[in-house]
């Protein structure tokens, strides 16, 4: 490439195309591979969501970026019953997925060299891989005191519950940083794609009165249906927030061609509007969990956090390539800690995500 050279070239490997030696030693095992890395869904797609989606493939102009009228009703709507949300105001619009909307969040903002973006110590890799995108500073902390006068900051990133640790942020710790950056003009975008995913902690979303005193000024919380929904095949997510920087987003995203297909439009308003699969999808989780919490104590190894989330923050105190081969000669693929950031080298992710009889065979060669 001529003039400005790779932007591939600024970006760290892939993470999970690291973990492909592994999972072939992981697959080779007699009774096949238990993938528990990746968290994707393998339940069903809600029978409601999947005829909404066949009931709407005759679309043949093109949708609005913006959201129909329906769903950006629903959207509302959900923010408000879910995450105690005030209406008046919210600004909504739909994303093509979470993740894309988390990598180029900071270029939609306008930042760039000169700005800092601040992240969780431990976190999501697609925060700075945004960051390093819009060619601005990274800045990993859970302390905002830490960070002293700077006063460069742009975004501050808070995931709650978190990936991959499964910690719940409480109320007060949301309410300061909120406070600490509207001090500053930056902006809080709130990743809150497992706010449906309660198990021994309630999450609070940054949108919830009791944190933004009802006051949307400078606040986006990101969400996503493929966790809650099983709709990771859909790609459908949505950020809500600030109808002044949701208006921002919306002006870029109509110029870049950032549009939601017509069809997943209609799948997102029938998952929206009903939170039965949801309550029957999070009884498929928590059982699993239930049992591979077991095992992996019973293993030997310690749960941190991960009151709330789709996944389980283990360590037994080392290297966290070492335990990820430990399990990959049983048969079982997890993520090591270390793709999270520094901080997270001597832990390992271990995802909800697989059906009832691959997590029994794991839960068998743990034992």
């Amino acid at each position: 490439m001529t003039g400005g050279g790779s932007l591939a070239a600024g970006l760290p490997d892939f993470p999970w195309d690291r973990l492909e030696p592994v999972k072939a030693r992981a697959a080779a095992h007699p009774d096949g591979i238990v993938d528990l890395s990746v968290g994707t869904p393998v339940d069903p797609v809600p029978a409601t969501v999947q005829a909404a989606l066949r009931g709407t493939t005759d679309t043949p102009g093109y949708p609005l970026t913006a959201g129909s009228p329906p769903l950006r009703g629903a959207i509302r709507d959900w923010c408000v019953r879910e995450c105690g949300a005030s209406a008046d105001g919210l600004g909504v619009l739909p994303t093509i997925g979470s993740k894309e909307l988390v990598a180029w969040l900071p270029t939609l903002l306008g930042l760039g060299p000169g700005d800092v973006v601040v992240v969780p110590s431990v976190c999501y890799p697609t925060y700075e891989v945004g960051a390093r995108l819009a060619g601005a500073e990274v800045v990993r902390t859970d302390s905002l005191t830490a960070l002293g006068p700077i006063s460069r900051v742009g975004l501050v990133w808070v995931n709650s519950p978190g990936n991959p640790t499964g910690q719940v942020l409480p109320t007060g710790h949301l309410r300061k940083v909120v406070d600490w950056a509207r001090e500053r003009g930056a902006v809080v975008a709130s990743d809150e794609c497992y706010h449906s995913l309660g198990w021994e902690a309630e999450p609070v979303s940054v949108l919830h009165d009791e944190v933004c005193g009802g006051d949307l000024t400078g606040l986006l919380a990101v969400h996503s249906l493929s966790k809650r929904s099983n709709l990771a095949g859909y790609r459908a997510g949505f950020v809500a927030g600030d109808p002044a920087l949701v208006a921002e987003l919306l002006a870029v995203r109509k110029h870049a061609g950032m549009i939601v297909p017509a069809p997943v439009q209609a799948a997102m308003i029938a998952a929206l509007t009903d939170e039965t699969h949801v309550a029957d999808q999070l009884k498929r989780y928590a059982a699993r969990r239930e049992l591979l919490r077991t095992a992996l104590t019973g293993a030997g190894f310690t749960v941190t956090h991960s009151t709330a989330g789709l996944y389980l923050w283990i360590t037994r105190g080392e290297d966290s390539w070492a335990t990820v081969d430990w399990f990959a000669d049983r048969g079982i693929l997890a993520a090591p800690g270390a793709f999270y950031g520094p901080a997270g080298e001597r832990h390992v992710r271990v995802a909800l995500t697989a059906t009832d009889e691959r997590v029994a065979a794991a839960v068998a060669r743990l034992g």
